[in-house]
Order: C-alpha cells, then structure tokens, then sequence
C-alpha cells in the first residue's frame, strides 16, 4: 500500500509537515471532499501522478505527496525571449509606442509567491492581449489563497487571480513579464506571446460560467483588472469571438489570429491548448467600462428585431443557399448561438438558413432558452427566447 508525506500549505506560503499517512488515509481525504456539505475540493495534478491536494475554504491547501515521488522541482523562470522568434509582420503594431509601459502591479492586489514567475516576452512587437481562465473550483471563502497556493505548487501561475464573489485579486508577478499557465504552441510560447500577455485565473466552473448573476459595476476589483489590461493597450474586444459553451464542441483554435490580433482570448481560443475553460462568459460584464460624470457612455447594446429575424428565416431558407434578408440582425444571433455552442461558426454568415433555423430551435429546448417544447420550439425566434438569448450575449431583444 503506498504512503504519502502529509503537509499543510497555509496562505503566506509556509509549510507545516504532519508525517506520514497511508493510502486509507488519503482515500477518506478525498472522499470527505467530495461530499456535497464539506466546503473542500480536490485537486490531482497531471505534472505530480499520485498526489492530491485538498483545497479548503479556510485557506489551507492539504497535501498528499507519495513518499516514492521524485523530489517537488518547480519550473525556475525563463530569464531570457527565446532566440529565433520573430515578431509578426503585424498590421497596427507599430501603433503601439515603443518603449512605453503600463501597469505592473496592480494597486491592493493580494501577493502571491516571490513575484518571479515569467520573463521577457518573445514578440513584444506583437499586439498586447489577455487570456481569461477558470480554476474549475469553488469560489468566495478563501479559496483564493486555496487556489493560489496550489497553482503555485504545481507551478502553473497566471499573473492574476480573481475571486468574482469577495472581488478580492491577487496577482502572481509583473504584468509586463510571461505567466505559465498556457501550453506550449509546437515551439512557439504562447505564455510569452505579444507586448503582453496577461493572464487571468478566476474562481470558477466553465460549464456555470462565472459572470451568471455578476455585475461589474459592483466589483471595483475587477475594474482594477482591466484598467490595468487596458494601460498596456489590450483593445475591448475579442478577436477570436465570444468564449465558447462548455462542454461543447468549442470552436477552432486560429493561430493567425492568436498571433496577429490583440484583445481577450478565452484558454479555449489558444492554439496548442485543448481546455474549454472559461466557459461562455458574459462578453458585456468582461469588458465593462464605468463612467464617472463628464464622460461619454458606453456604446448602448446593439438592438435586434424579433420581426426582422422572423423575415429573415422565411425568406433565407427556401432561397438559394447564402441568401441574406437582413444580414446584420443575423449575425449577432448567430455569433449567440456560436458562443452558446450550438452552431457552427462557418454557418454565421448573416443568412437565416436551415442551420440557424435549427441551431435556434435547439436554444428553444434549452433551459435557458425557455424549454419549449414541439410546435413552440421551430427555430422561429419569439420575443421571449430572443430576450433570454440577448441577456447571456449582450444585445437587446425589441418587437
């Protein structure tokens, strides 16, 4: 039966050792997490077979290390770009100044580790852009020095980490240098891809994204977050289009885009990685921007009409194939139902054909879009379900 070293990883980054425990021990660890009433939760990292780390509400990381493993090595920082990556021949990237810096340390964020996680970045010439994570784990209580503690450990650091119920941040290392939580691209350093590359890991589970019932005009923390992602230049936008639905068949991975365009990128979006997470978060709530008075207010939701779309599909779908009625309601429907998973993205071509028609009537079924049933889910949009799809994809429903 295999024994395992016991240690408590508390949330200034001491250790205290417990001795050694057996395999019933940690098996009853484990499945004391897994009851439903016991605020813990469970982590098995893939770099570490055979450990466990038990993430408590309380801050404390449990953990579980075979006395068999190979001696614990987190990877040291790279100091150094690597040698023979080019920046690309990028369209606007000669708009961002050279030389010119944003900010590095968020002000009252909570730090974590030594601050030496990354380095240089390998393209600095290339847009500057931020990548959104979940950490499939609970969030509120402390878990946010829970999670920072193991993301430590197994040394997969973001530079940020953020808590949507506490609005509490923390943050790993300078925002100007790489994170590591990101895969490899064959040779290319997706971690150092860019002017920036800034990651963010937020407490929660990509299939109840974590924007649900989130305001951000109430969350001065995250607001922080992206004041600082936006004194480097990252643009408001997401190139590659909202973060797709989880679990879901995702949506292709383009390294053009990726390498070429600056903005927010969900893990799902980055070429060499296979996670899905953050799941199809609110694009609206990501990037809000508060106003104080004197200043213009934010681009109000685009509008889109129940009638228009209802033209649309009795117009498109006996027309010959790519036939648009009115293309530019279309779009944002079908770029909805491609965040939601439900189509597939070369079918958003503005035309309301048998596959929108079809991709709609399945949000009918859904619980989110109403849970109608025969008749009343015919991929004919209705005033009720397009409400319900404009509220999770930031646009508005009118008659």
């Amino acid at each position: 039966m295999t024994s395992f070293h016991a240690a408590i990883v508390h949330p200034d980054q001491s250790v205290t050792y417990c001795g050694q425990v057996d395999q019933a021990h940690v098996d009853e660890a484990r499945a004391i997490a897994q009851l439903d009433h016991t605020p813990r939760f469970t982590r098995e990292p893939s770099s570490r077979p055979g450990s466990l780390f038990v993430l408590r509400e309380d801050g404390d990381l449990d953990w579980y290390e075979p006395l068999d493993a190979e001696p614990f090595l987190a990877r040291t920082p790279d100091t150094e770009p690597r040698a023979g990556v080019l920046t690309a021949d990028v369209p606007g990237a000669d708009e961002l100044p050279r030389g010119a810096t944003g900010t590095v340390w968020i002000p009252g964020a909570i730090r974590f580790g030594d601050g030496s996680i990354g380095g240089p970045m390998d393209t600095p010439g290339n847009p500057p852009r931020v990548v959104h994570h979940s950490t499939e784990s609970p969030a509120g209580g402390r878990y946010l020095e829970s999670v920072a503690s193991y993301l430590i450990r197994v040394a997969a650091e973001p530079q940020l980490i953020y808590c949507p119920v506490t609005d509490r941040v923390g943050q790993f290392g300078p925002l100007n240098q790489s994170g590591r939580a990101l895969r490899n691209d064959n040779g290319r350093r997706t971690n150092r891809e860019g002017r920036v590359c800034i990651q963010i890991e937020v407490l929660g589970r990509a299939k109840d994204p974590w924007t649900n019932g989130w305001d951000p005009a109430k969350k001065p923390g995250w607001q922080k977050i992206l004041s600082a992602a936006r004194s480097w230049g990252v643009p408001d936008a997401f190139p590659a289009g909202p973060p797709a639905k989880y679990p879901g068949p995702g949506k292709p991975r383009s390294r053009t885009v990726w390498q070429s365009k600056g903005g927010h990128f969900s893990h799902g979006d980055v070429p060499g990685n296979d996670h899905g997470d953050p799941g199809a978060i609110s694009v609206s709530k990501v990037l809000y921007k508060a106003t104080t008075p004197g200043q213009t207010k934010p681009a109000a939701k685009a509008k889109v009409s129940v009638a228009r779309l209802v033209a649309a599909a009795r117009r498109d779908v006996p027309a010959q194939d790519g036939h648009t009625t009115y293309p530019a309601d279309v779009r944002i429907v079908e770029e909805a139902l491609v965040a939601e998973g439900l189509l597939e993205r070369r079918y958003a071509d503005g035309s309301f054909g048998s596959k929108t028609v079809t991709a709609y009537a399945a949000w009918q079924r859904s619980k989110a879009g109403g849970g109608y049933r025969g008749s009343a889910a015919d991929g004919i949009p209705g005033l009720d379900s397009l409400k319900r799809l404009g509220a999770r994809r930031g646009f508005t429903a009118t008659s």
